[in-house]
């Protein structure tokens, strides 16, 4: 029920008062019954249209001149004229258009908030991941500017530790390059069909040399060796297919297997790559794709990686409107899931 007062319960309350007044006044006037009867009808009917008047011309007319403002403004708005105001009681309006409007900004303050500490990790981040290669290089060269340019048994392997941390840095560049475009949406996805299982295929080819070194197997599972045809961007599918195999091998155990499933789930088509390797304590689950995220920082800095990865990953199949799931058992392994769309 509307508690809030309205233009002609004001006039009337306020008519109601002045007539009150007058009638005392007149009372002790020694006027006739009719006569003051007169004088209070003349009294209540004018100070009701009088206030009732100023409400709307000097009250309500400003307040809806303002709510037409504010609702124009929150719809982006802007001109000299203004849609027709239907609303009998704007000082509601205008209440509740406040109160909706504290409340909108407080959760795009709280947002601020949220991106402004994002954006110091990712600072601290970056500097961090940049920092280890360029005090690696600069050793490097201050070593061989020191004399050891001379010794062709120092200076060889120093220049190919150097050329490796510029290596990294490109990498480092490249992949933010990367979820940058990815997530501005300049980075268009060139969709066509074609067989995953073909690709996965010659990646296991590609990777076998690395698989070896740790004797890791890469294999399909059990039913899943027959051709299976998605509609995607084949190099960026080929991007992330490679890097969730890398990470199999990189966490999987010595004499391991890596195992990759293909299943037809209807109008699409899902992927899993699954190790036998340490596996991933549950309070990690949430956060693996966010971008510098390390499970095991020391382990995937002496790897080699960037931590960036995961968040790429997440990223392309989020572009082609696909979902991505991890899940993973401590000392049993992890299955990363992906689904693609069937041409």
């Amino acid at each position: 029920m509307n508690k809030n007062p309205t233009p002609r319960s004001i006039s009337f309350y306020t008519a109601l008062a002045v007539t009150f007044f007058v009638g005392l006044f007149v009372y002790f006037s020694g006027l006739n019954i009719i006569a003051i009867g007169s004088i209070l009808a003349f009294t209540f009917v004018t100070t009701f249209i009088l206030f009732i008047y100023a409400i709307e011309v000097f009250i309500y007319r400003k307040i809806k001149l303002v709510y037409k403002n504010i609702h124009n403004l929150k719809l982006k708005k802007v001109g000299p004229r203004f849609p027709e105001f239907q609303s009998s009681d704007p000082i509601t309006d205008v209440e509740n258009e406040v109160r909706n409007w504290a409340e909108a900004k407080f959760t795009e303050i709280e947002q601020l908030r949220e991106m402004e500490q994002y954006r110091k990790e990712f600072l601290g981040n970056v500097s961090h991941e940049l920092k280890t290669p360029i005090f690696n290089i600069q050793g490097y060269i201050n070593t061989l500017l020191d004399g050891a340019i001379d010794d062709p048994l120092v200076a060889v392997p120093f220049l190919k530790k150097a050329a490796k941390s510029t290596d990294r840095i490109a990498t480092l560049v490249d992949e933010l390059e990367a979820i940058t475009q990815l997530e501005s949406g300049f980075l268009t996805m060139e969709m066509e069909p074609f067989d995953i299982h073909e690709l996965i295929h010659d990646i296991f080819d590609s990777l076998a040399s690395r698989a070896a070194k740790r004797n890791i197997i890469l294999k399909f599972k059990d039913g899943c060796d027959v051709p299976f045809m998605v509609e995607a961007d084949k190099d960026r599918i080929r991007q992330v297919v490679i890097n969730l195999i890398v990470n199999s091998i990189k966490y999987g155990n010595d004499d391991g297997t890596t195992q990759v499933g293909i299943y037809d789930m209807d109008k699409n088509v899902l992927i899993d790559v699954a190790d036998d390797g340490i596996g991933i304590a549950e309070e990690h689950i949430p956060r693996l794709f966010e971008r510098f995220y390390r499970v095991d920082k020391s382990r995937s800095r002496e790897g080699g990686g960037t931590g960036l990865g995961l968040s790429i990953v997440k990223h392309i199949i989020e572009a082609h409107n696909q979902t991505i799931n991890a899940r993973s058992t401590i000392n049993v392994g992890t299955t990363l899931s992906f689904t693609l769309k069937k041409p």
